[in-house]
Order: C-alpha cells, then structure tokens, then sequence
C-alpha cells in the first residue's frame, strides 16, 4: 500500500471526478487523501505520489503555483512539463514541430494585423467570427466568442493591457455541429475519448457560467484523430527535451476547414479526464496511479 495525494483546490475537493478517482485508486489497496495544493500544513514529502487533478484555481496564482510544483516530489504530471504547458504559447512549439494546430495569433490590438493574421490564415476578416482568450486560462474562463472584430480586438486588448498574453484565432465552424474530440491518455496509454459540445455562443461576451452547457458523448476517436494527438505529445517531448514520463495526457481536436483534426488544446495540467462517462476509465487511470508509483518507488 502506498500513500497518494490527489491535489485540488479549496473549491473544487468534492468534484465527482475527483471521488470517483480517490475510490478506484483506493480499491487498488492505497491510501488516498485529496489534499488542496495550497494548504502550508501539507508534507508533500509523506506520499509516494502526488497527483495534480482540480487545482482549477491555478491560474488567479500561477506563479505560486508553479513554485509549489517544483517543491513537490514524486509530482505527475512534472513540474516542467507543468510550466510549459500552463501557458498556451505551447502552441507554437507544437506547430513549429509540425503538428496540426488551430490557427492562432498573439497579443493582436489593431485591424491592420489582424487583416495580416486572417490573410496569412485564408480567412475573411469581417466575415470571421474570432475567439479571444488569455493564454493562463482554464476552462472558458475570460474567453469569448465574437462575431465584430472590434469587438474582437478590443477584449485582446484588454488582456495586453493588464499584462496578460491575448489569444486570438478565427471560430472554427464545425465545433457548432461536431463539436470537439477529446482523446485521453493514462499511462502513455490511449484510454478513451469523449466529444464536448459547443461552449461558446456568437457575441455572448465573457462570461463564467458555462459549465452548465458542457455536453459530453462517449466516442471511438478516429484514426486520423489518434494520429494527431499522438504526435502533439510526440511534439511535447520533443519541445521540453526528452521522454515526459506523462501519467495522464487529454488532446483536444477539431476538425479544420479541409476536415482534418487539429489540435485546440494539449492538456497536460489538470484536465478533466470525464472518467465518469466511459467503463472502466477510472479504473486504467488507477491502474496507471500504481504503475508510477512502483516506477518512483514506494516511500
């Protein structure tokens, strides 16, 4: 039996994923505790493993947060692999390394680049719907959907000028019928896939009560669709230098104009991993818990 932390925040230790996980990996005969990352009166040096799961308010302390990784032993996913993937410009090693990715331009604040960015991409500016975001976000959070590149422009803006990182790339049409992929891996291992709804709607603004719109549908990824996430985590090692040792990996696809997946988000941090919609999901994640820990060595 070894001891195994699982690492919420303050708001979110009863999350239903989170009990589902604390249960199957304590069927596996360990001792499991949801501990909040945050909490001083932790000795993250007392479990064999310390899992990051619903840490969800991470990005109102990301620099703490960071550092907190870093001091925590036996850590999955790593402290590194946390740092990089924690900010979204990780999106740019992806392309670079030559993985599918949705088209995506930085701290854009006027029309002439933005014209730039939509010729470059094939798209018509004013007949674009955009989505602008910041680039330490979770979820939909300060993200919105705009179908008036002023109004576009103007929340990319807004970010610049409070010292955050804009997002900005066009609205890829099929989310609103298909909606996106995504595919989950435990252990390096694929383990299921889900399609999630559309969140944003046209013109809506920011907005933080979303969550109650997220549909999820158990599905069987595509072949092109495996393909693609393996590569982005191919394009992960290869962008932090090596092997990740990765305890759990989400891909999130869409397909693009020509049909094709691309890659919207790598999550490598602290993604829900919808174990409580596919059989037996919960059950590899555990799986998996007890392989790392006999990998690291039990203390």
């Amino acid at each position: 039996m070894a001891r195994i932390a699982l690492a919420s925040s303050a708001s979110y230790v009863d999350d239903s994923e989170l009990d589902l996980l604390r249960r199957a990996v304590g069927n596996l005969g360990h001792d499991v505790t949801v501990e909040v990352w945050d909490d001083d009166a932790v000795d993250w040096h007392d479990f064999a493993l310390t899992v990051i799961r619903t840490t969800w308010d991470y990005t109102d302390h990301h620099d703490e947060f960071l550092a907190w990784t870093r001091r925590v032993p036996r850590l999955r996913n790593r402290s590194d692999v946390i740092a990089w993937n924690t900010h979204k410009t990780y999106l740019r090693d992806l392309a670079r390394l030559g993985c599918p990715v949705i088209p995506t331009a930085w701290d854009v604040t006027d029309q002439d680049t933005l014209a730039k960015h939509a010729e470059a991409w094939g798209v018509d500016a004013d007949a674009t719907e955009w989505v602008v975001k910041p680039a330490v976000s979770a979820g939909s959070r300060d993200t919105a959907r705009w179908t008036d590149t002023d109004d576009a422009l103007t929340h990319s803006r807004a970010l610049v000028e409070s010292g955050r990182t804009a997002m900005l790339q066009p609205y890829v049409d099929s989310v609103d019928a298909h909606g996106e992929t995504a595919v989950l891996f435990v252990g390096g291992e694929l383990s299921h896939a889900v399609v999630k709804g559309a969140m944003l709607a046209p013109g809506e603004g920011i907005r933080d009560d979303r969550d109650s719109r997220e549909k999820i549908t158990p599905t069987t990824a595509s072949d092109a669709q495996v393909d693609v996430a393996r590569r982005a985590l191919r394009a992960a090692g290869e962008a932090l230098g090596g092997g990740l040792d990765l305890l759990y990996a989400r891909v999130d696809l869409v397909a693009g104009p020509d049909g094709a997946p691309q890659v919207i988000e790598l999550e490598l941090t602290e993604p829900s991993l919808f174990l409580p919609y596919v059989d037996g999901a919960a059950e590899r994640f555990a799986s998996a818990v007890t392989s790392a820990v006999n990998s690291l060595g039990r203390v």
